[in-house]
């Protein structure tokens, strides 16, 4: 992977691996600098993991995507893009834990009532031990969780839900997991600016109470982007499934991907940019990489979830955007109120659209079940956690999402690093995105790595991701 380029080095179109966000950004940037490039995304509509479902008119997001960024030319292209269609709407989000709702960010009376006074003292006696006593070194998940909450709040507000996102203990998952997605909150922050009654300068961007967000969707941003890539050359092709990365000497020659027809196609180009999650690609390289370089890349795991969408003949069911299930006595991780994410995501006013978010592994006992079992126990846990009845469930589809998470466990840097030195070998490869960088970073940073790797691509702005990325940065809180 190249860490520069020269324009006059690309000779042909740049093949660009995924058509989410970082390969739609990095299409659309080729475009602006007069570079062909040809996008190949398996799906049959772009927009990766950030793409919207739509079911009779209901529209459904794959996990909740806020539009919120601190990179200004992200959220001007944004902004270019959707114009009057990118609405402002309004946060709220709440923690279920033993049968009752905490705000989420932390509200001091709504937590102190919540818990009752003896927990709520415990959690201030374990939150001071904590900072007298900090656990070192500190590797893992639950380490950088006691250290900045304490042991108590740990225990209520991040075990459960992590290790249903995630699928293992949090004694297995490296702090890396945390740092990423809730860097620079701590349980004195939180309380600092909850008391502040308003958001104040430098406040982690966990904490903020609204929000931009398509219309119809995080897939009406991505369809949009796609178009205009078309509309200036550029070519996005659906249903295009890359099976064989042809690679020689030290540069890739082409790729090979089966079109929603079954027929195989020979794509070349003269420099490729790919977001196909490490372990696919290395698995699609013809001829194969080292044996050692094959073992790292199949011990990166991958998180994948089942997204099931209920239609309820109710028109208001509850006021949050989504709600974190921290309850082991039923298996959703986290629901979402699409109705209040925009109103136009569900076409009838009188009825409303929910997803729960079913967090497994293929193959495992979740994903076996079928559509109609997957949609019977989640109307039932709807119901069971006092959100809605299942008799009011008039509807439902169900959405199974592969490889949506890359996992960090405790080994997963080591492994990472190999396969990255080896790919580092192909000098017309760079890699983008959530899956393709085998990092959990959000679609505003995918757009960053892509352009970093058009910088290094055409020579200019190199390195835009390292320069820009702010450690701050914590999406969501409970490390969602």
């Amino acid at each position: 992977m190249a860490d520069g380029g020269d324009f006059r080095r690309i000779s042909d179109r740049v093949v660009v691996l995924g058509g989410g966000p970082a390969g739609l950004t990095a299409a659309h940037e080729l475009c602006r600098s007069g570079v062909p490039s040809v996008v190949l995304e398996r799906q049959s509509t772009v927009g990766g993991l950030a793409k919207t479902v739509e079911y009779k008119g209901y529209r459904f997001d794959l996990g909740g995507h806020r539009f919120f960024t601190k990179v200004p030319w992200v959220e001007a292209m944004w902004e270019d893009l959707l114009g009057e269609d990118f609405l402002v709407r309004p946060r709220l989000s709440r923690i279920f834990y033993r049968d009752r709702f905490f705000h989420y960010p932390l509200r001091p009376f709504n937590a102190f009532f919540g818990l009752g006074a003896l927990p709520s003292i415990g959690v201030a006696l374990s939150f001071a031990k904590a900072r007298l006593r900090p656990v070192e070194p500190e590797t893992t998940f639950e380490d950088w969780v006691s250290n900045r909450f304490g042991r108590k709040l740990f225990h209520a507000f991040f075990k459960t839900y992590t290790e249903k996102v995630l699928g293992i203990p949090c004694t297995d998952i490296s702090a890396d997991w945390a740092a990423e997605r809730i860097q620079g909150l701590s349980l004195s922050v939180a309380v600092r600016n909850a008391l502040a009654g308003s958001r104040p300068e430098g406040t982690v961007r966990t904490l903020i109470d609204e929000f931009h967000y398509p219309r119809l969707g995080p897939g009406m941003l991505w369809q949009a982007l796609a178009d205009r890539i078309a509309d200036s050359g550029g070519e996005v092709r659906c249903g295009h499934s890359v099976t064989r990365v042809h690679w020689s000497g030290d540069r890739i020659t082409a790729v090979g991907a089966r079109t929603a027809g079954g027929d195989e196609k020979i794509v070349s180009g003269s420099h490729f940019v790919s977001s196909m999650a490490l372990r696919d690609f290395v698995r699609a390289l013809d001829p194969p990489a080292p044996d050692e370089v094959r073992a790292a890349a199949e011990r990166l795991g991958y998180r994948d979830f089942i997204l099931v969408a209920l239609v309820i003949d109710r028109a208001d069911l509850f006021a949050d955007n989504w709600i974190y299930i921290h309850d082991d006595t039923v298996r959703v991780g986290r629901i979402q109120n699409f109705k209040n994410w925009s109103p136009d995501m569900v076409p009838d006013p009188a009825m409303t659209s929910v997803g729960l978010e079913y967090f497994c592994s293929r193959g495992d006992d979740l994903w076996r079940l079928t559509d109609s079992d997957l949609q019977d126990l989640a109307a039932l846990e709807l119901e069971r956690l006092g959100l809605a009845r299942r008799v009011d469930v008039v509807d439902g589809k169900v959405e199974r999402v592969p490889q949506a998470y890359p996992v960090y466990d405790v080994a997963y840097r080591s492994h990472v690093d190999a396969v990255r030195r080896f790919l580092g070998g192909l000098h017309n490869l760079q890699l983008v995105g959530r899956n393709g960088r085998h990092q959990y970073i959000n679609q505003d940073h995918a757009m960053v790595s892509a352009m970093q790797a058009v910088g290094n691509l055409l020579g200019t702005e190199p390195r835009i991701l390292a320069a820009r990325r702010e450690r701050e940065y914590g999406e969501r809180a409970a490390a969602e």
